[in-house]
């Protein structure tokens, strides 16, 4: 008798994505063009004015659409990554970022340039949330702290790097394009991303995908308007009616927001930004930090290039350069993060606030002492004490805010995260570098650039202060 064994074929699991060293390279690169390009502009200025023959309100412009566009479509971004798949949007806002430089680098005059950044901004906050869910959800362990604190270290580098770098480009003129090149630079590097991600960087997304929630976009939307678009206009502007009725509505718009996001949650949809994430205490205390340290080292980061160039007499170069110790110590010491932390704990963050308070303070004494004598000598001490404190607080801080957020919220955790930090970003320019210009006049360029350093050696004393109350170890 013959036996007829019926069998069929069973798949195995879908395996877990995983990211691996050119992927990581991959969105690591990826995550240095939004950041280089919010920095980068700030030397160009001058130049693209006279070439353009704009006036400071639309130079103003040039920087406040890009920063706008980014902050308010960041947590969309993340949210639509994680229903539609993070590798496609990760691709798309890789592409569009890419055109949206070409444009910014052909724009034949001043408003074609406005909203050619605009759309770049845009492109920007649908590629960069999808880095850090991506990391979060396509590594796991070691591996992810690894990751995460290269990231960190990436974006802490750009941040200053993007000043040096649109110092030399400006100044090269390469092929005569002047300040075109500060945009084109982009396109090569965006085409060499593209392939790489292409082949090595895996497809994430949510598991329950769930509609976009209009109501939600639209509040979150309009708050961060309400309270970024006077701030960084405002100045320029003469602080107009408008400002102070815009800075009024926010908290109105921000209250309506909260409100309707909670009763989404509580009839059982997917709100934009779910009240739910705020309950995990590490997210909620690493966003708090990260407002004093962003804002504070962006209003750094612009009265200081001004002092250089303006007060100091140095040229955009040397101005850059006096920062790039800055930048080279918080790259090292930010690869040392992780051993760091698994030994310490998060005690790391708080001697870091301590050492980069140590630096603000020694280039505040620089420029009171050596002033208008101020160069790469004489702020070295503090720069590399600044660089090295700024390096083991903000990419820990990155690693704390998303040590809870499960994969499948990898997305809209890093929205919000980088929603917080560009909002910040501005703000920070906006607040430090009107209480630096509004002083020059009366007290002149020396005491005006030590008040504001004093100003954010407080914003760091902040910091320092919030990180005792951080869990002592990362998940």
């Amino acid at each position: 008798m013959t036996e007829t064994i019926a069998t069929r074929t069973v798949r195995p699991p879908a395996a877990t994505p995983s990211l691996g060293g050119v992927g990581l390279f991959t969105v690591l690169l990826a995550a240095a063009l939004p950041l280089i390009d919010f920095f980068i502009v700030n030397v160009a200025l001058p130049t693209i004015g006279r070439d353009l023959h704009a006036s400071e309100s639309v130079l103003e412009l040039v920087v406040a659409g890009y920063g706008l566009a980014y902050a308010v479509l960041l947590v969309l971004g993340g949210r639509l990554g994680d229903l539609f798949g993070r590798r496609r949007f990760f691709l798309g806002g890789m592409a569009a970022f890419g055109l949206t430089s070409l444009a910014c680098g052909l724009a034949p005059d001043a408003w074609s340039l406005v909203a050619a950044r605009v759309a770049q901004g845009a492109s920007a906050a649908a590629m960069l949330p999808q880095i850090l869910a991506t990391i979060q959800s396509a590594t796991a362990g070691p591996r992810r702290a690894k990751a995460m604190g290269l990231y960190g270290a990436t974006a802490g580098l750009s941040m200053v790097a993007g000043q040096i770098l649109g110092g030399v480009l400006v100044a090269a003129d390469i092929a005569g394009t002047g300040w075109r090149a500060v945009f084109l630079v982009n396109v090569p590097v965006v085409v060499v991303g593209l392939l790489l991600a292409a082949r090595a960087v895996p497809e994430t997304r949510s598991r329950h995908p769930e509609p976009v929630d209009g109501p939600g976009t639209v509040l979150l939307t309009a708050s961060l308007l309400a309270l970024l678009a006077p701030l960084t206009e405002g100045r320029s502007a003469g602080w107009p009616l408008w400002t102070w009725l815009s800075l009024v509505a926010f908290p109105f718009l921000a209250a309506a927001f909260y409100a309707v996001e909670r009763r989404a949650d509580r009839q059982g949809r997917t709100p934009l930004v779910p009240p739910s994430l705020f309950a995990l205490t590490s997210l909620r205390r690493g966003l708090v930090m990260i407002l004093p340290f962003s804002v504070g080292f962006s209003g750094f980061m612009f009265v200081i290039a001004v002092a250089l160039q303006r007060g100091a007499g140095l040229g955009p170069v040397r101005a850059g350069l006096a920062l790039a110790p800055m930048a080279v110590v918080f790259f090292f010491v930010s690869l040392a993060g992780p051993r760091l932390v698994a030994r310490y704990g998060t005690r790391v963050v708080t001697a870091g606030a301590l050492l980069q308070g140590l630096g603000i303070g020694l280039m505040a004494l620089a420029a009171w002492r050596s002033w208008p004598d101020l160069g790469l000598v004489e702020l070295l001490p503090g720069a590399v004490l600044a660089g090295g404190g700024q390096a083991l607080q903000l990419p820990i801080i990155y690693r704390v805010v998303l040590s809870e957020v499960e994969p499948v919220r990898a997305g809209v955790g890093s929205g919000v995260m980088m929603t917080t930090q560009q909002s910040a970003l501005a703000l920070g320019v906006a607040a430090l570098g009107t209480l630096f210009l509004s002083l020059v006049p009366g007290s002149g360029m020396r005491d005006a650039l030590v008040v504001t350093l004093l100003t954010q050696l407080g914003c760091i004393v902040v910091t320092g202060l919030l990180s005792l109350r951080l869990p002592r170890t990362i998940g």
